[in-house]
């Protein structure tokens, strides 16, 4: 497990992705999965809330996120017009709970924050479904120092390299930064780029359940 002090202190800037990078995405998930059971619940009567996001647990925890809705609706005999309403909360959920950050990334946010370094989030994906996870994380006295960019966004305005331009954008040179992303090796985009990359596996506790 690396910490702050094992990094290149060099590096005037940190780049990270969101979903388990700064928090388990799991966290997001089960609320989601949580908030719509009891919305089908409330309108239908059936089937019971906790029924349902126990199923819906148990399915993530086996097989992942992808076609939870399918599988509960063929279990449950649930209409499908409630597809819409299962996405719909993946983007705008108010969730019950605060977003917790892996306490080992926010000792290193806080680290970073406290050697007056700069740190970024640049994250894919839906930028309103990110941006709505990223206002419900409990970021303490972080939140004045999170500058955040959406890849989709800035894809969709015509940028044709997103991550060139949060560099240009904050006057930042390649070997100025580190990514901290979920995925073990470098994507591609990072590699032609030639940025320092670092598996977000490497900060966490090796015995974390």
């Amino acid at each position: 497990m690396l910490t702050y002090k094992d990094l290149d202190q060099n590096k005037k800037a940190f780049i990270f992705e969101v979903d388990d990078v700064l928090y388990p995405e799991k966290d997001y998930l089960l609320q989601v999965y949580y908030l719509f059971a009891h919305l089908l619940e409330y309108t239908e009567t059936v089937p019971p809330a906790n029924d349902l996001t126990a199923f819906m647990k148990k399915v993530y925890e086996h097989h992942g996120k992808e076609e939870i809705f399918q599988r509960a609706a063929a279990v449950f005999g649930i209409d499908a017009k409630y597809l819409e309403n299962f996405k719909r909360i993946h983007v705008n959920a108010q969730l019950p709970l605060k977003l917790l950050l892996f306490e080992e990334v926010k000792h290193l946010l806080l680290e970073i924050t406290k050697d007056e370094k700069r740190i970024f989030v640049l994250t894919k994906g839906n930028p309103l479904m990110q941006l709505n996870k990223l206002k419900q994380i409990d970021w303490g006295p972080l939140s004045s120092y999170i500058k955040m960019y959406f890849y989709d966004e800035l894809a969709l305005q015509g940028v044709t390299d997103p991550l060139e331009y949060l560099l240009r954008d904050n006057h930042l040179r390649l070997e100025d930064v580190l990514i901290i992303s979920r995925n073990r090796e470098p994507t591609e985009e990072i590699l032609k780029a030639g940025i320092d990359y670092l598996p977000v596996e490497s900060l966490l506790k090796t015995d974390r359940p």
